[in-house]
C-alpha cells in the first residue's frame, strides 16, 4: 500500500488531477485523432507498450536541440529525451553530419566496417573491459550477457533485482514491478512472470533479491547460479542509487560463488559518465550491457566482457550474432557521439547542470514543505515524492506518494515540459539544454508545488 499524503489535502489533489487531465486532453486533440487511427492497426495504438498513456499518448512531430513539438503544435522543453537516449540533443548537427556522410556511402552490408573497430576501441577505453560485440538494443545486450554467464559457468540459474527491467527476453522478464499480492515476503521473494507467454519453469530459473541488500544476495548464491544481472543504480523506479559498499559486496559475493557479475548499463552507460556507473562507483563487472545514449539516437547497443568471456564467443561456444550488429549508420552515430559530442567537457557540464537543477528543485521542496527529495547522477535526476530515502522496489511501493508523481507529470506537460509517461518521474538532460530550459522545468514544478499545497 502506498504512503498516505501528509499535510496535503487529498480532495485538492483529486480536483487538480481532473483539471489538469482535462487541460491536457484539450491541448492534444490531434494526438487523440492519430491515436484513433493507430489503435486500428497497433495494439493500444503504439509501437511499444512503454509509449502508451491514458487516454492517449502525445504524438510528436519533430525536435531540435532541447525542444520537441507535438502534432498539435505545442512546444516543449524535452526532459524525457527518448527514455534517456538523447543526451546529444535532437537533430545534433555533429551526429546528423556523420550519419548523412555514412548514408551516402551505403547504409548496410552485413559485413564489418572500420567504424565498429573505432567504437569498440573507445568503449574499451571507457569501461576497461577488453572484448566487445555489438547489438541492436538493450534487450539484445542483456540477452547476450545471460548466454555468456550460462555458457561460461555451465550453470542455469540467473539472479536479478526485484523490480528491475532488463529487456524483453525470458530470463529477465521476471519480477518487473510485480504486484504486491504476488511477490511474497521480502525474505523469500517469489519470481513473478512479467505477463504471459512463458514456458513452464521460466520464472523459477530466475531468482529475485532486493536491491541494496548484499546479505540477501549471498543467501541465494549457490552452485546452480550462473550470474547476477543488475543495474548498478536502479533506474525504473525513479532513481535508486547503491548504498556505500553495496556494489563492492556484490562483486565479492559473485567472485566467491563463481558467478558472473553483469551490469545492465543500458540507462546509465554514456549518460552519467564517460564510463557510466562503472566509472562512478569504481566496481568493474564481468559483463557490461549498453544501448540508448551510446548511439546518439539510432537503435544500437553493445556488450563488453572480460578476455576469457570474449574467447567463448571467438571459439563459437557462445553464439552472438545478428544481421544488423555493427550497422554502419549506427556505428557512425556512435563514433560521433562518443568521440565528438559526449566528451569529458560535456560530462562535466552535464553534472554541473544536473546539480543546479536538483538544487532548485530542493529549494522548491523546502519552500512548500513537499514530502519529496531529489536524486541524480550525471545527466539524470528526479524528484522522488517521498520524504524518506528509497532503497529498493518495496520502498517504491510503500513510501512514494504516486498520486503526486502523476499530478506533477500533468503539470509539467501542460506547461511545456515533456516528461516520461508513467510514475517514474525522471529527467535526462542533454548537452543542448540551456539555463532557460532548466528554469522552465523549475517554474512548472514550483507551480505544481504551490497549487498542491494551497490551503
Amino acid at each position: 500500500m502506498a504512503a498516505t499524503l501528509p499535510h496535503i489535502d487529498s480532495a485538492r489533489v483529486k480536483e487538480l488531477m481532473e483539471r489538469e487531465r482535462a487541460r491536457l486532453h484539450t491541448r492534444t486533440v490531434r494526438s487523440g485523432e492519430l491515436f484513433a487511427r493507430a489503435a486500428a492497426v497497433m495494439p493500444r495504438g503504439v509501437p511499444s507498450g512503454f509509449q502508451a498513456s491514458d487516454p492517449w499518448p502525445t504524438y510528436l512531430s519533430h525536435g531540435s536541440g532541447a525542444t520537441v513539438w507535438d502534432v498539435d503544435g505545442n512546444e516543449y522543453a524535452d526532459f524525457h529525451n527518448g527514455f534517456g537516449v538523447m543526451c546529444v540533443g535532437h537533430a545534433n548537427p555533429v551526429i546528423a553530419a556523420a550519419v548523412s556522410e555514412r548514408m551516402a556511402l551505403g547504409t548496410h552490408f552485413a559485413a564489418p566496417t572500420e567504424g565498429s573497430i573505432v567504437v569498440a576501441e573507445e568503449l574499451r577505453r571507457r569501461w576497461g573491459l577488453p572484448a566487445w560485440r555489438f547489438t541492436n538494443s538493450g534487450t539484445e545486450s542483456t540477452m547476450d550477457a545471460v548466454h555468456l554467464a550460462r555458457g561460461a559457468t555451465g550453470r542455469d540459474v540467473m539472479v536479478k533485482i526485484e523490480g528491475t527491467y532488463h529487456g524483453h527476453h525470458d530470463a529477465v522478464m521476471v519480477s518487473v514491478k510485480p504486484p504486491p499480492d504476488r511477490m511474497g515476503p521480502r525474505s523469500a521473494p517469489v519470481p513473478v512472470p512479467y505477463g504471459e507467454g512463458f514456458a513452464p519453469g521460466t520464472a523459477e530459473a530466475t531468482r529475485v533479491v532486493p536491491f541494496n541488500d548484499a546479505d540477501a544476495l549471498r543467501a541465494v548464491l549457490d552452485e546452480r547460479v550462473a550470474g547476477v544481472i543488475m543495474e548498478p543504480a536502479m533506474m525504473n523506479v525513479n532513481i535508486v542509487p547503491p548504498v556505500p559498499g553495496y556494489l563492492e559486496a556484490v562483486r565479492a559475493a559473485c567472485d566467491e560463488a563463481g558467478a558472473l557479475l553483469i551490469f545492465d548499463e543500458v540507462k546509465t552507460g554514456a549518460a552519467v559518465a564517460a564510463g557510466g556507473a562503472t566509472e562512478l562507483y569504481g566496481v568493474t563487472p564481468d559483463v557490461v550491457c549498453l544501448a540508448k545514449a551510446m548511439c546518439g539516437g539510432l537503435p544500437g547497443g553493445a556488450v563488453g566482457m572480460t578476455a576469457a568471456l570474449g574467447e567463448l564467443i571467438a571459439e563459437g561456444r557462445v553464439k552472438q550474432q545478428g544481421t544488423f550488429n555493427g550497422n554502419p549508420l549506427t556505428m557512425a552515430a556512435a563514433e560521433a557521439t562518443l568521440l565528438r559530442v559526449l566528451t569529458d567537457d560535456a560530462y562535466r557540464a552535464l553534472h554541473a547542470a544536473n546539480e543546479r537543477l536538483m538544487a532548485e528543485c530542493d529549494r522548491v521542496i523546502e519552500t512548500y514543505a513537499l514530502p519529496a527529495h531529489t536524486v541524480g547522477m550525471g545527466s539524470k535526476g528526479c524528484v522522488v515524492m517521498s520524504p524518506e530515502p528509497v532503497l529498493e522496489y518495496r520502498d517504491y511501493l510503500t513510501k512514494i506518494h504516486h498520486e503526486l508523481t502523476d499530478l506533477a507529470w500533468l503539470f509539467h506537460m501542460n506547461r511545456g515540459v515533456f516528461m516520461t509517461p508513467g510514475q517514474d518521474e525522471e529527467w535526462t538532460l542533454s548537452v543542448m539544454h540551456s539555463g532557460a530550459d532548466r528554469q522552465r522545468y523549475v517554474d512548472a514544478f514550483e507551480t505544481f508545488a504551490r497549487e498542491v499545497t494551497a490551503r
